[in-house]
């Protein structure tokens, strides 16, 4: 059985180290770094950031049994520091997830509308993860360092993603998949299915990204 507990914290991490990488640049560059375009069409370096701190902080909670209150969802301005809070949402997620993220407890997620198994909530999130650590490497121009079991792991969770209206489209949970590109890659099959285009670079528009909680 996939441990996706393990393989969240390592996305987390990753995640943190590519935040890391952007706030060096900031420091030589201003706010270019994080005025930058990212692969979720409409949001620059720091909108993606809030969105995730936010998602960290709102499963956080749904572990701690909290879900189903808005405020611990609320997208906040980070502005003033966003490495620094994006590092303490990261901070808070991972021992909650160690607790009770492996197990059939149910997590409450406001954007689905429903509760979910523990461990199916966590892999949503995972899922999440390691397609935002895609977008913030390319934005940054960087490699994501995820080994290949990540990416197999991310594919399993992504091709259990509805099609359905509801599920996709502009304003639905996760965005339409995109025809398969080439080289079909774990990586490159996990990006199209939600809705990237595994080529994309700073100055390409057109992705979508919606501001949803277990998608990506």
């Amino acid at each position: 059985m996939t441990n996706f507990v393990e393989l969240d914290r390592i996305a987390a991490l990753e995640t943190l180290r590519l935040v890391r990488c952007a706030a060096d640049a900031a420091a030589g560059d201003g706010t270019e770094t994080w005025d930058r375009q990212t692969p979720c069409s409409g949001w620059s370096l720091l909108d993606l950031l809030a969105h995730m701190t936010a998602q960290n902080h709102g499963f956080a909670a749904a572990a701690r049994g909290e879900g189903g209150l808005p405020a611990h969802w609320r997208v906040a301005d980070i502005t003033a520091d966003p490495a620094r809070a994006y590092g303490e949402s990261v901070a808070a997620l991972i021992v909650p997830f160690a607790e009770a993220g492996g197990g059939e407890s149910e997590f409450v997620l406001p954007e689905l509308g429903r509760a979910v198994p523990g461990r199916l909530a966590v892999s949503f999130h995972f899922l999440d993860l390691v397609v935002h650590a895609w977008d913030l490497a390319r934005t940054l121009a960087l490699e994501v360092q995820l080994p290949g079991d990540i990416w197999a792991a991310a594919l399993q969770v992504a091709r259990r993603v509805p099609t359905d209206e509801q599920t996709r489209g502009p304003d639905a949970f996760f965005a339409p998949a995109l025809p398969p590109s080439a080289p079909v890659t774990p990586l490159s099959e996990t990006l199209t299915l939600l809705g990237r285009n595994p080529h994309w670079s700073r100055g390409l528009q057109g992705d979508h990204c919606p501001p949803s909680g277990g998608g990506a």
